[in-house]
């Protein structure tokens, strides 16, 4: 009689709400134990059910661990219930379902409207997640960019544009003649392929234009009800892009870092993980379908390739061990030296281009765009040769690429910096003011009449050279290698054979052009447009390029991680630039000629000259905000807090660790008893087959 029970509760729990089958069927009997799952009572009445499930809504099933067709019976009797609850309670449950639909909605609706995601979900189904991080990260770039440019362009741009066509009164001052002289325009005829030439340079009509800093006017607009500070807002502005930036960056490292600490951990968890939650099941078509399962495939061999490295090199032996690590280090040393000398041929270069400054034609363009071209040529060669170096130091796949991304960045961000360090110091006398360059204006004006123009056409030239490099070596060296692999068959082309899609070189090009912004951005207000722009087209020619010329990596690396570590790369980029700025905004002296802080003693000097004109009130509380009654308190609160959040991740840390032990024993535990059936049925002369039958039934 039992087992006929099971029978029909097996046959109806396999139903669907819809199958004309007996709700006592699916109870279960009292003489079997299920002690796996939650209990209903099946037989209680409505008035029972009324006074326990009265007082508020139904219980959310999705949380509760039961099988969906148990599940989907629960439903259907709630769903039976007619509930006697007020019109007060009825009013809340409906907004309740409201606000949830309209959640639900607003997700949905992202998922439509978000950049490239059937593009991404190919990628990474074809060639893993490492691949599609680096994807993900460049329309996290784009989207940054286009927002920075908005907020650019309406405290800023917009302003100017309106109070330059309304007539208002500048704000004015007296200086050295010699310094206020700066006309940009070229004058009488100019030859066709020069407005080319400019194009290229920011250089003639790009010049003096709303690109640069240089149109930019100190003008004021004062009014009865308004008043407006081009001047003030242009660096409140700039101030808050910075601060908008570190936000973004620092929301998006939390998000990473969840997930990273939820998948770093046990190997034996992760697995679980994958298996048994990772699929979608709201992939339709066999296209989506087979997309996800090869995306499943490489997270698992990830982990694979990630426990064997770690088995082989425990089973090293010490003197294994010492070898390696004498090796490690004396390859890093090589690499370092690669490095140095990539800053000393940027050095001088910059110093050989600024010294041929004014010279016309291609060969002027040439040396103009020379720092710019010995940068790329030390960023593509030097981190290509420490990829070879890595390959001798024998580390894992994650490791490898953590590795490559710490001396790409160190070699693309310092690089940037050499070449800064270069201009600021034609620009400052090497720091001299008092000689005869710079003492009349306090800087080079000889020189540079505009010096804020020429450092934005630098990064300017830096940005637009960036994206002509990637499409020429798509052009010229991907599409043919990828004909010669294809179309010829010998000894060389199997050894060059089809190109891998290098995530940390490719990851670091992102970071250096978007520190090139960062860097510029005070000095081309329009640059984070040209970068949306540029790494706009940078998407569809990489995609291009890995879909058509790439084969999948031999290795691949957890994505998990280096999402987190190329956002920890990128927070790098922006302390550099953030350097700059203050540098920029406190140290050098404006030009007297150009932009809206001309006359200033410095950049800064503008909010001590407009926090004068506020009123007293205004002033008593900033300078409460700056002293120490107010400073103090909220050091104080600040580090009480900060204590707080560190002792409760020390709690959770520990209990994760605790969590994370018991399953590991649960796992040994369970294969123990694998093996005890495995010895048992061979003990016994169990055929496997028999066995599973026994065990399923």
């Amino acid at each position: 009689m039992t087992s006929e029970l099971q029978r029909r509760s097996s046959i109806a729990g396999s139903g669907y709400p819809g199958d004309q089958q007996s709700l006592r069927l699916r109870r279960v009997p009292s003489g079997v134990s299920n002690q796996n799952y939650p209990q209903f009572n099946w037989s209680s009445s409505p008035a029972e059910e009324d006074e326990a499930g009265s007082s508020g809504p139904p219980r959310d099933l999705r949380g509760v661990p039961m099988p969906m067709a148990l599940k989907r019976a629960m439903r259907q009797v709630q769903e039976m219930q007619v509930p006697v609850v007020s019109s007060v309670e009825s009013r809340k449950r409906n907004r309740i379902k409201y606000l949830r639909k309209l959640k639900n909605n607003g997700r949905e609706f992202l998922y439509f409207v978000t950049l490239w995601n059937k593009s991404l979900q190919k990628i990474g189904g074809n060639f893993g997640g490492g691949v599609q991080s680096y994807f993900l990260f460049l329309r996290f770039l784009v989207v940054l960019n286009f927002v920075s440019f908005l907020l650019i362009a309406g405290f800023v741009l917009i302003p100017s544009i309106v109070f330059r066509s309304v007539g208002v009164s500048l704000v004015t001052s007296e200086g050295p003649e010699e310094c206020i002289m700066y006309d940009p325009n070229p004058q009488g005829l100019v030859v066709f392929y020069k407005y080319f030439l400019d194009l290229l340079s920011g250089t003639g009509f790009m010049e003096y234009s709303y690109l640069f800093y240089g149109y930019y006017n100190n003008t004021k607009l004062e009014d009865r009800s308004f008043s407006y500070n081009i001047p003030l807002a242009y660096l409140f502005t700039a101030v808050f892009y910075f601060a908008f930036c570190l936000l973004c960056i620092i929301v998006r490292m939390g998000i990473a870092a969840r997930v990273a600490v939820a998948t770093v951990g046990s190997t034996v968890g992760n697995y679980s993980m994958i298996v048994f939650t990772e699929w979608d099941y709201g992939c339709l078509g066999d296209k989506a379908t087979k997309l996800k399962q090869k995306n499943v495939h490489y997270q698992l061999q990830v982990d694979l390739e990630e426990e064997s490295i770690k088995k082989r090199a425990a089973a090293l032996t010490l003197g294994q061990k010492i070898i390696l690590h004498s090796l490690r280090v004396f390859m890093g040393f090589i690499a370092l030296v690669l490095i140095v000398a990539a800053f000393y041929g940027i050095f001088v270069a910059t110093n050989f281009s600024q010294q041929k400054t004014g010279q016309n034609g291609f060969l002027g363009l040439f040396f103009e765009y020379l720092p710019s071209i010995v940068i790329t040529t030390g960023n593509f060669l030097v981190p290509l040769l420490c990829d070879q170096i890595a390959l001798i130091e024998r580390y894992s796949p994650s490791t490898t690429v953590i590795v490559a991304l710490l001396r790409a960045v160190f070699l693309r961000l310092v690089s940037l910096g050499v070449l800064l360090f270069t201009l600021w110091n034609q620009i400052t006398c090497n720091g001299d003011t008092k000689s005869e360059d710079c003492k009349p204006c306090q800087y080079n004006h000889k020189e540079y009449p505009c010096w804020e123009t020429r450092m934005g056409q630098e990064m300017y030239k830096l940005t637009l050279f960036d994206l002509l490099i990637n499409i020429a070596v798509l052009i010229l060296v991907e599409f043919p290698r990828r004909m010669l692999v294809d179309n010829w068959s010998n000894k060389l082309t199997q050894w060059v054979g089809r190109q891998e899609f290098a995530v940390p070189n490719n990851v670091l090009g992102l970071v250096y052009g978007q520190t090139v912004v960062w860097t510029g951005a005070l000095f081309c207000p329009l640059l984070p447009l040209i970068n949306t722009i540029k790494f706009v087209i940078l998407f569809y020619c990489k995609k291009i390029t890995l879909l058509h010329n790439c084969r999948p990596a031999l290795k691949t690396f957890r994505s998990t991680t280096s999402t987190f570590f190329f956002l920890v790369v990128l927070l790098f980029g922006w302390g550099l630039s953030t350097i700059v700025m203050i540098y920029s905004l406190a140290k050098i002296h404006p030009s007297m000629s150009c932009g809206p802080f001309r006359f200033s003693t410095s950049m800064w000097s503008i909010v001590l000259t407009s926090f004068d004109s506020l009123s007293e009130v205004t002033q008593d509380f900033l300078f409460f905000i700056g002293s120490q009654a107010f400073s103090i308190p909220l050091f104080a609160l600040s580090c009480v807090a900060l204590c707080y959040f560190i002792a409760l991740a020390a709690v959770y840390g520990k209990s994760v660790a605790l969590l994370r032990a018991q399953l590991k024993l649960e796992g040994r535990d369970k294969q123990f008893l694998v093996k005890q059936i495995e010895d048992l049925n061979r003990h016994l002369h169990i055929p496997k087959h028999n066995a599973g039958v026994q065990d399923r039934t």
